[in-house]
Parts: structure tokens; sequence; C-alpha cells
């Protein structure tokens, strides 16, 4: 989980601004490709696309350097349709990136991914064992620019062929939209007219006869009329072929005919092998893209340029997305709050965190090697420091994350299995990263993924797809290590996805023993034949005296239910290792998960280990929240599209194994950030009856010191907002809230008994909230705290409106909030209106004699009102001891306390307002309190040397032993 490990400590800045979500360089082309060729189009406005050098909105297409070929009126208007078309369908965006904010548009965050140049001779060199050594080509072979594409070769030849190729995830899709939209605006003006088609619909269509001209035709309906004209258009024709892979292609003779007559009927398979072997439209130009292992299925002799796609092998490339990405302006709020937009320096200074982490050359550098991370690195920053669209999930990123690039991807097309990529993913890639968790480790050497890889393998098929899967998608899950010490050996790209796939492993059924795979085929064997011989022997033994033998024979039918105990139990073993996981604690330093994440991507450390701890010991606190929310039913449903589907019978067998689990844990008393991790664990399941049963027991909600941010906020209040059962105490101390994180937690707060939400710097604005909260007909607070922040006179005014009609409240703290004379004043004037108040603290609030003497008078009035806290604010001797004068004739029961001692006794409540002052001491003013103190001693000292009560002196002496310790504690003068 952590990126960071034994890296450079960054710098928390102040206000995380939102984090915007990376351009998707990795969304399937085939989505928006579909679109097109289908002739529909998704709702939703259409975009234009801007590069981020510059603006072609409303841009016309300029005139062509050459001559023009379709002069006609008609047919420059058909053009002008298609290149409408093409632009609306193209710049549509799918709902992973609508989530980013309603003005987002990847039109302004595109950047190119490296193109270098290669050759035959490079393709068909011996590739390394594992294929991850991923280095650009020679230095010799330039990079390419996409204006360059189909310049003359070094020989000055004429280039029409270009095969693009890259691994899953290093932008094909996203470079050849981007491609379409350059010529939709004008700025390929070589080319006259582009077709763009995706190999995946043609494939769809089997060796169903069409002729080129009807494909055109049915998908471009704009160009209907100038179908005849495509044959004169010569080289300013671009015909793109995207994701050749989908395609089996024969170029042999016998196999697939010439046909060089764009209107003649024949499969799709078969145009595409013409129109590449240059015997149909031979002067257009053709564009190619396809995955590393499919490159060979076009013979060289047809192809005039090669070219890899490199993704972001420039870190400079990697910062020019992120700063396009995360500065994108009113793509979501800032980490203050809902509707409160990011201010410029939050953004930069969030974008200044990543881009120190990626110059250090550290591992998430050579994860964002692939464009697709980086879009996977915003999306998670987006998610940890943006308010969080409804129902969106850690996991739900994940797993869309890997939607975006695997949709639809077989393994191999020429396989007759057609096994989905993403599942035979699961099967290998999760098996390693179960074995990883399993045994605590991040790293692994060569050897472990070999035997991970080819476990099992028997038939030449297995080792085809095996090979398909290590030239085109094993450096989408594996990397070399970048760090000191663990040269030569591998870890996953990002550390989470390690998680990801470990816990999809498990809750796909794939972690089977050798016992268990025999033993089910077996058990359900033994079943079904114990069901038909009892059957047939419960007919014969009506005949024949044989009653003993159905009861025999149905003891086969306990088999099946033996074997289902055994699969129970091996549940139970992985749920009760995962709840283990989700609440390990290291005593040293334990942030909760989300904190860790946010962390380890910025370049901070995480938790410190333990300078006793082993060095290799892992903390996989993600694998237990990935499993919760791969059993939610919005993973499960993509999950199923990607073709790994979760069985309803295993998810609730799984969900009811890992409730027993919970339900043990969730009974003991957790400290905050593991219980912060366990609210997480629920929010990711998305589960309200599941996560009801289980923490029904839960009363006291403590997560003093755990900084709350809009989406933890989101998190608590989604959990435990619908729950019916009061909590008897929701502790949010020291948690950085703010008005948004009160009105989020607004569900959760009406349950609390006591509320505590001292030292959380909120201010007059925040009181509006609390009025709210004070007011609602379902408030249950007995008593609140507020202590420790800057309400002020304005904050407590709106607090008054809220006590005046409450009928719940009977303790609130008002300490150190700023209130001053003008704060204490009101309180006095208004204080009658609230008749349940039981105790009310004002001290250290900076107010002199007489706001306080109107205050203890009002308290005196007051029929409910018990005890008034005034000491530390700024009263003299004389105010004091009038105080003291006249509460002693006062006609109300409530006490006022002003003062360590009251005349030459020591105040019976010396230990309240001391525990008060040991709380506080480092958050409060370091000068004003030793004053205080000095005051407080001397007056203990001055009532000791007056009385001649050995008692009472000996009460003195303890008190103020007690004033000079916290004294020393300050560096004042102790005795």
């Amino acid at each position: 989980m952590r990126w960071s490990y034994r890296l450079r400590r960054a710098f928390w800045g102040p206000g995380l601004g939102p984090a915007r979500q990376p351009a998707d360089e990795s969304i399937p082309f085939v989505i928006h490709w579909n679109w097109a060729l289908k002739g529909q189009c998704p709702r939703g406005p259409p975009r234009v696309f801007i590069r981020h050098y510059g603006s072609s909105v409303g841009s016309v297409p300029p005139p062509g350097k050459h001559e023009r070929l379709f002069r006609n009126i008609s047919t420059a208007e058909a053009i002008q349709r298609h290149r409408r078309n093409l632009a609306e369908w193209f710049s549509r965006l799918p709902r992973e990136e609508r989530q980013f904010g309603p003005t987002f548009a990847l039109d302004t965050v595109h950047v190119d991914p490296v193109i270098c140049e290669s050759t035959p001779d490079e393709l068909l060199r011996p590739s390394s064992e594992l294929a991850l050594d991923h280095q650009p080509p020679p230095a010799r072979l330039p990079t390419l620019a996409l204006s360059q594409l189909f310049d003359p070769d070094a020989c000055g030849r004429r280039v029409q062929t270009v095969v693009l190729y890259g691994t899953v995830g290093t932008g094909k899709s996203t470079l050849v939209r981007k491609m379409v939209l350059d010529w939709c605006y004008g700025r390929l003006p070589a080319f006259e007219l582009l077709i763009p088609f995706s190999c995946e619909d043609l494939s769809s269509l089997g060796s169903a006869p069409a002729s080129l001209c009807q494909l055109v035709a049915q998908r471009y309906t704009p160009l209907k009329e100038i179908l005849p004209l495509m044959a004169a258009a010569g080289s300013r024709l671009l015909v793109v072929l995207h994701g050749l892979e989908r395609l089996n292609l024969d170029f042999r003779l016998a196999a697939t005919g010439l046909c060089g007559d764009p209107e003649k009927p024949e499969a799709p398979a078969t145009i595409v092998v013409n129109l590449l072997r240059k015997y149909m439209l031979p002067e257009a130009s053709i564009l190619v893209t396809t995955r590393p292992s499919a490159v060979g299925r076009i013979p060289s002799k047809y192809v005039g340029r090669y070219g890899e796609i490199c993704g972001f092998s420039d870190t400079n490339l990697q910062k020019l997305y992120f700063q396009l990405r995360l500065n994108q302006p009113d793509c979501g709020h800032g980490a203050g709050g809902a509707g409160v937009p990011a201010t410029p320096a939050q953004r930069d200074n969030l974008v200044e965190m990543l881009s120190r982490n990626l110059e250090g050359h550290h591992q998430i550098t050579a994860a964002c090697f692939l464009p697709s991370y980086c879009w996977l690195v915003c999306a998670t920053l987006h998610f940890l420091h943006a308010p969080t669209p409804a129902g969106q999930t850690l996991t739900s990123i994940y797993t869309s994350f890997l939607r975006l690039n695997f949709s639809g991807e077989m393994v191999d097309s020429g396989d007759p299995s057609k096994l989905s990529l993403m599942a035979y993913a699961a099967r290998t890639m999760g098996k390693l990263a179960y074995e990883g968790v399993s045994s605590r480790k991040t790293y692994f050497s060569e050897e472990d993924v070999r035997s991970c890889l080819e476990a099992g393998l028997r038939a030449e098929e297995e080792f085809q797809l095996l090979h398909v899967f290590r030239w085109d998608a094993l450096r989408f899950f594996l990397a070399p290590c970048v760090e000191p010490g663990h040269r030569g050996t591998f870890v996953f790209t990002v550390p989470a996805m390690q998680e990801y796939l470990a816990a999809l492993y498990i809750v796909l059924g794939l972690r089977k023993t050798t016992l268990q795979q025999v033993g089910k085929e077996v058990a359900e064997i033994v079943g079904r034949v114990g069901e038909d011989v009892s059957l047939v022997l419960g007919i014969v033994a009506k005949l024949l005296p044989m009653k003993a033998l159905p009861l025999l024979f149905n003891l086969l039918k306990v088999v099946p239910r033996v074997f289902g105990r055994v699969m129970d139990k091996n549940r139970e073993a992985v749920a009760q290792a995962m709840v283990l996981e989700m609440f390990r604690e290291e005593d040293y330093n334990n942030d909760d998960v989300l904190d860790q994440m946010g962390a380890s991507i910025l370049g901070m450390e995480g938790p410190r280990r333990h300078p006793d701890e082993a060095p290799e010991d892992e903390v996989f606190e993600l694998f237990p929240m990935f499993m919760g929310g791969l059993l939610s039913a919005q993973n499960r449903a993509v999950l199923a599209q990607l073709g790994c589907p979760i069985k309803n019978m295993d998810a609730l067998e799984n969900a009811q194994a890992i409730k027993k689990q919970l339900g043990k844990m969730g009974r003991q008393a957790l400290p905050p950030s593991e219980l912060l991790d366990h609210l997480f664990f629920h929010y990711e399941f998305q589960n309200q009856r599941f996560s009801a049963e289980v923490l029904s027991s839960l009363s006291q909600l403590n997560l003093a010191g755990v900084r709350m941010t809009p989406l933890k906020c989101t998190v608590v209040a989604a959990v435990l907002g619908s729950g019916r059962h009061a909590l008897n105490e929701v502790n949010l101390a020291s948690c950085q809230l703010d008005s948004a994180g009160l009105r989020t937690l607004m569900p959760v707060l009406l349950r609390a008994r006591k509320l505590g939400l001292q030292l959380n710097s909120l201010g007059p604005e925040a009181c509006r909230d609390l009025r709210d909260l004070l007011l609602h007909d379902q408030c249950q607070i007995a008593t609140l705290r507020l202590s420790n922040n800057p309400l002020t006179a304005e904050g407590v005014a709106l607090l008054l409106e809220g006590l005046a009609g409450n009928t719940s409240l009977t303790h609130l703290s008002l300490l150190h909030t700023g209130l001053g004379d003008a704060g204490l004043e009101l309180l006095a004037a208004q204080l009658d209106r609230n008749q349940r108040l039981q105790e009310l603290n004002v001290a250290y609030n900076g107010a002199g004699d007489t706001a306080a003497l109107a205050l203890a008078q009002a308290a005196w009035r007051h029929p409910s009102l018990e005890l008034l806290h005034l000491y530390f604010n700024e009263l003299s001797s004389e105010g004091r001891q009038v105080l003291r004068d006249l509460g002693r004739t006062a006609a109300g029961s409530a006490q006022v306390v002003a003062s360590l001692t009251e005349g030459a006794a020591v105040s019976e409540y010396w230990s309240v307002i001391l525990s008060e002052i040991q709380r506080n001491l480092n958050s409060w003013d370091q000068g004003r309190v030793r004053r205080h103190l000095e005051l407080l001693l001397r007056d203990l000292e001055d009532n000791r040397g007056a009385t001649l009560n050995p008692w009472r002196k000996a009460q003195l002496l303890r008190v103020e032993g007690e004033v000079r310790a916290l004294l020393e504690q300050l560096g004042g003068p102790g005795s």
C-alpha cells in the first residue's frame, strides 16, 4: 500500500485543494468507437477538443495547401457533417470521467505519449523472459510526433501504412481518438477524409459479407454520396484500424483471395487484409493500432513504419499531465468542504508535492510510465481530497480503472476459449498477489513470478495464452523494482493493485487446494449418485423387504453437506485473516488507511517502522477493504462485464463469514484510526443492512485525533447515519472539522448523547450548523463540549438561538472560545431562555469583572443551573471576592467557580480546574496560562498563611504542589 517506503518526507501543506482527475489515457477506444460505428451518441452536451497548447473551439478546417479533391459543394458539406459527427462522438465522456465535475473535459488535459520508431528486427528480437524490460528502442531510432507518422522514411520512400503498438495502458485508444479530433478541427491538413474503424466492431460481424462501401455507409451516413470518390482520394484518405488484435487476419491467398472492388461484399477480415495488401484503395494511407503480440499478424512487407507507444517514459510528461489535470478550474471543490472551490494555491500545493515525488525517480515514477496509471493516481487523489460523488468507493475506482483498460479484451482472439484478459489476470496475477499478502511481502523474484504464471500449464494452447499475456499485459501489473536493495525483483505497478488483485482472487473462489478441487467434484458426483440410488431403492423397498438399504444410501447425500462445511471453514479462515489485517495495530504510529494512501502518493512516509520490527513486515490494510468492496452489487456487476462474475451464493457465504468475524472483533474497543478503518470497510461494502447488524453494538464513536477530511465525514455519515440506536458518546476532538464536515455528519451527531467537538477551530460560521443541530426535533445531545474553538461572541449569539429551542442539553462547555465580555453579557441576557441547562463552562474567555458578575447573577436566578465555571478569566482579586460574597447570600442553587480557593479554603472543584488546565496545557497560550497559574499560586500561599487550621493548610499545600508542577511543565518558577 505504500509507494513511499524509505522515501524522504514531504510537506503536508495547509488545506489541500481538490485533486482533479487525470486525462483518461486508458479509456477504451471502443466505448466511443462503437457510438460512432452504430450511429449512437450518449446523452450530454458535446465537447470540443482543445489541446494543451491552444484552443480550437469553433475552428473551421483551413483550406489545404494542395488542390482539394472534393470540390462539389454538396460533397464538401457531407465531409463537414462527417467532421462534426466524429467530433461530437469522440468528445463524449464516459461516466468515470463525468464524476470529476460538470465542467471537466479531456480536451484541456491531453498529453501525447512518447512514440519511438521501431523496426522488424526490434520486433523479432528475443524478448526477456518476463517481457518486463520495456526500454525505448536504441537512440538511433528517433521519436515521432503524430504529425510525422506518414513522413517519408530514412530512404525517402513514401510511407502508406503505419503500425502503432503498445502494451495495455500505454494510451493507444486516447492517441487515436486525439488524432481523429485533430482531423475534425483541421489540424491534419494532409488528409482530406478520415474513416475510423474499430476492429472489435468488425469482428462482431463474423464472416457475414459486406462491402467496404456498405460498412462506411452504415456507420458514417453523411459519406454515402461521396463513396464513389474514395478511390480518387489517394493518399489524402486516411483509414484508421484500431485494435487489430481483435481480428484474425490470414494473408494467404488460399484463405483470403484478392479483392480490389470497394463495392464487392466480402467478410470484414478479407476487406482489412486487402486494404493492408494495398490491393483495395492502393493509394490510401492506413494507420493500425494493436497490442505487441498481434504485430506479426501483418507481414512486414506491407508496413511502411512501426511505432512503439512508450507511454510517459519522460518524467516531464508525467509532471505536465498531473499539472494539467490537477489544476483544472471548477472541476470540483476543495478539501475545505462541499461548495468551497479550491484556491490556486491549494491546487499548486498538491501538484508540487506530487512532482517532488516524481523527481525522486521512485517507484511511483516507474508506475506512471503508463498513462493509465497517471489516471488512477489522479482519480485516487480526487477521491481522497475532494467531495465524493454518491456511491463512489475506492474499490469502484479500481474496478472502473480495470474496465477502462480491459473491457471486452480477450487474451487471444484466435483462441477458441475466448478467455477474458481480466479473468486470466485475476487467475495468474491474483495468485501472485495473494501469496504476497499471505507471506507479507511486496517484492517478488523472477522465480516467484514464473511459478505463478506457469502453474498447472500442460497444453500448447495454455502456453500460447501465457506468451500473449506476457507480451501484452504483464507490464501493466508488474514493474521492475527501483528501490535500493531490491534491484532485480519485481513489484506490482501500484502497491494497492496487489491488494486489489489478492481480494479479487479470493472472492472469485480461485484459491483452492488440491483437496478442495478434487473433493468438490467427488462430492457432487457422490451426491447425485446417492439421490438417484435412494430414489430407486425407495421404490423397490415398497415391494421387497429391504428397508435398510435406502437408509444406507441416504448417507451418500450427506457427503455434499460435509464438503460444504469444509468450504465454510475455509471461508471463515480467510475472513478471520482479513479482519485481523484490518484491525492490525502498531503502537508506534498507525494512521488510518486513507491517510496512508494519500501519504504514499504524495511522497510522505507512511507509518514509521518500529526499530525492532523485521524490515520486510508489511501491513495490507487495503486488502480487507477491497474484499468488502468487491462483494458489493455495483462492483460485482462491473466485474461480470470484465468476464469475472462472482456467484450470488459465493458472495452471500463470504459475507456471512466476514460478518461472523466482525461480530467477534467489533465488540472490542478500537483505537480511533482502527475504528475509522472498520467504518471504511463498511463504506466499501455498501450494504446498509449488513452494517446495521454488525454495528448495532457500537455505543461509543471515538475518532479523536483523526483528520476528518470530506471523504472521512462522508464515510462515517454513510455507514452510521441510517442507524437507529443511540450513541452514548461521539468524540471528534482535534479532528480538523469544519462547517461542511458538521453538515455531513449531522445524521450521526443527532444520535449522540455526549458530543465532543473541542480543538477543531470551529468559527462563528459553524455555530449556524450547531444551532440547527440543537433545534432539530431528533436531537438527543445532553453534553456538548466546544472548548478551544474560536466561536467568539458572534458565534455564541447563534448558539443561544439553538439553546432557546432545545430540550435535551444539560451540560455545555464553552471553555476558551474567545467570548470576551460581549459573549458573557449575551449569555447573561439570554440564559433564562433555556430551562434545562445544569452546567455551563465559560472559563478562559478573557472576560472582566462586570461581565462575569452579570453572568453569575443570571446563573443564580436560573431554575436548573447547578455549576458555572468562570476561572482563568481576567478577574481582579476584588472581583473574585465580590463573587464569593454574593455566592454566599444568593438565593439560587448554582455554584460559581472562579478560583482554586473559596475564602481561606480550597475550592471543592480544584481538581476539575487543574485537570482542565493539564488537558489543554499544550494548546493554550503559554504566557497567559503561566500568568494565571502564578496568580492562583499567590492566592493559595496567602490563604495558607492566613489560616490556622492544619487540615486546611495541608489541603492548600497539596494544591500548591499541583500548581507548581504545572508551572514547571511550562518552564516557569515552580518554587
